[in-house]
């Protein structure tokens, strides 16, 4: 069997949702420099290694390829990052899929995107409060307890020591002094733990996720620029799942060690393709079947993506009612019967796939 399929035999559920995290919290970029600044962190220059786990999975099991497909050409508006919007006489907007990382494949727009993004008055992106570091700070601080434990807990208290072990020496090697982060949720070092070598070091050296250069190039550009939710919404949204599953997900993640670098890098290969429906098909098909898995996907699904669906939803309503939009968010909060493409159709809109 090919290494790419072992892997992804061995990928734990938990740690595949929390990996999806990073995609779906914009503000993880911002968690992310925060803990560069600790102790000896530092950003050296390093290669990125993932592989195509899609790409070996065709060679080994074309068989089972043809089933994941077959999965993902049934999710509604499952293929496509940029679609236009059109309602009466409203001008036309458009809403982009986003990945909120770094890497030159994700932030190069394609000419379609740049075309649109060029013609647009005014640029939506999740969150607003991510491009100012004190607003940032301020929100995380009003409700420190969904990021941090404000009781006797620590990290270290909720695990065993081997697991502690593992996890003293994942900071260590990126540079953070486990005792600095002793009291944060583990969802916080989830998302650091997570990130290849490759991503972090360009985060650490100030390469900024496609969201954010969007946002620096509309204020460039004398856009408008809004938000359709707030950090406080998203942190309320990850702080409700359950510490269990949080603590698993760190855990598991850390177990994957280099190998979740094949799990982003076809994540990156799918985003490009625009296949955003065969993100699911793909992992959950090769994921094994654990215990309570589906209740942790669901309860993911409901809090992280469908949820947060409605209210962007609703907020980007007054929006589109002004025309020129251009509306980025992460790719995943558009596919399926659930997803904005969908809501915005069940509201009136015409969304047509562009690109």
């Amino acid at each position: 069997m090919k290494r790419a399929v072992a892997i992804a035999d061995r990928i734990a559920h938990k740690a595949l949702l929390l990996l999806a995290a990073l995609n779906v919290l914009f503000f993880i970029s911002f968690l992310v420099m925060i803990m560069l600044t600790m102790g000896k962190a530092h950003a050296e220059a390093s290669a990125c290694k993932g592989s195509d786990m899609l790409a070996a999975l065709q060679k080994s099991d074309p068989a089972l390829v043809e089933k994941i497909a077959a999965e993902a050409a049934e999710t509604p508006n499952g293929k496509g990052l940029l679609w236009k919007i059109e309602k009466g006489d409203e001008k036309p907007s458009f809403l982009f899929g986003t990945m909120h990382m770094t890497d030159p494949r994700v932030t190069t727009l394609t000419p379609a995107a740049q075309k649109a993004f060029d013609a647009s008055g005014t640029v939506v992106i999740e969150t607003t409060e991510v491009l100012d570091q004190s607003k940032m700070v301020a929100a995380i601080m009003k409700e420190p307890d969904l990021t941090m434990f404000t009781d006797s807990t620590t990290l270290t208290s909720l695990l065993s020591p081997e697991d502690a072990a593992l996890v003293d020496k994942a900071l260590d090697a990126r540079g953070i002094p486990p005792a600095s982060v002793s009291k944060m949720k583990p969802w916080m070092l989830s998302a650091m733990v997570a990130l290849p070598a490759c991503e972090f070091s360009r985060k650490a050296a100030g390469a900024p996720v496609l969201d954010i250069k969007l946002a620096q190039d509309a204020k460039t550009s004398g856009k408008e620029l809004e938000g359709l939710e707030t950090v406080a919404d998203q942190l309320r949204a990850m702080a409700s799942l359950p510490m269990d599953f949080h603590m698993k997900g760190l855990v598991d993640t850390l177990k994957l060690g280099d190998r979740m670098d094949d799990v982003i890098e076809t994540m990156i290969v799918l985003y490009e393709r625009g296949d955003t429906g065969m993100f699911w098909p793909l992992f959950r098909a090769v994921l094994p079947n654990e215990a309570n898995g589906d209740d942790g996907y669901a309860a993911f699904d409901e809090a992280m993506i469908k949820a947060r669906n409605r209210t962007m939803a609703e907020h980007a309503e007054p929006i589109l009612a002004r025309g020129s939009a251009f509306i980025a968010v992460g790719a995943m909060h558009l596919p399926g019967s659930d997803g904005l493409i969908a809501l915005l159709r069940n509201d009136g809109y015409k969304v047509t796939v562009i690109d």
